[in-house]
């Protein structure tokens, strides 16, 4: 099936389902739409240093430790590994018919917040303090795990954007003051 094909089969495929039926492919845990051949799907997987709680996979050093290397090549070959890997677990999980959590295709990663504080307990996720390095190996990470051709490999989904970095238990519901600078 070739990309124009693709998109006709997709935009059909949304027009034919009801508003419920939108909103339910909203939630981590879309459930199926027998009706019109959509299976259910867990959007929660990640990625950040390899294919997440999946069984045996291949283990890169964590983001922080990749960004010290300063090399975007090295950083989509890393993310190309990683979706090579995932794509085959996908497959295979498929096959058994196995669609819960961490078996999809979607990746939470990369994280492009800005390590700003070192009591941040998830600074190690991120590739630093320095935004320029941060959005060049952020980019080269997306195009690693999407891949170079007409289709996705697997689907990079930035996430933490500014100002995330705790603290974690009230991430969601303080009213952060954040100074110019950051």
């Amino acid at each position: 099936m070739n990309i124009e094909k693709a998109r006709k089969t997709a935009r059909e495929i949304v027009a034919g389902m009801t508003a419920e039926e939108k909103i339910s492919q909203l939630v981590n845990d879309s459930p199926p739409i027998e009706r019109l051949g959509i299976n259910e799907y867990n959007w929660w997987n990640e990625a950040l240093h390899g294919v997440a709680r999946t069984g045996t996979a291949t283990l890169f050093p964590q983001a922080i430790g990749l960004a010290a290397a300063f090399n975007p090549e090295l950083m989509h070959s890393v993310a190309s590994a990683i979706s090579d890997e995932g794509r085959a677990k996908y497959n295979k999980y498929i096959e058994y018919g196995a669609r819960s959590i961490y078996k999809g295709l979607t990746y939470w990663s990369p994280n492009i917040n800005i390590f700003r504080d070192p009591r941040w307990g998830r600074g190690h996720e991120t590739y630093g303090e320095d935004p320029y390095l941060t959005a060049t190996l952020g980019v080269e990470f997306v195009k690693g795990i999407q891949g170079d051709g007409e289709f996705l490999k697997a689907a990079a989904c930035a996430k933490h954007f500014a100002v995330h970095s705790g603290p974690e238990c009230v991430a969601h519901r303080c009213d952060t003051r954040m100074p110019d600078k950051d």
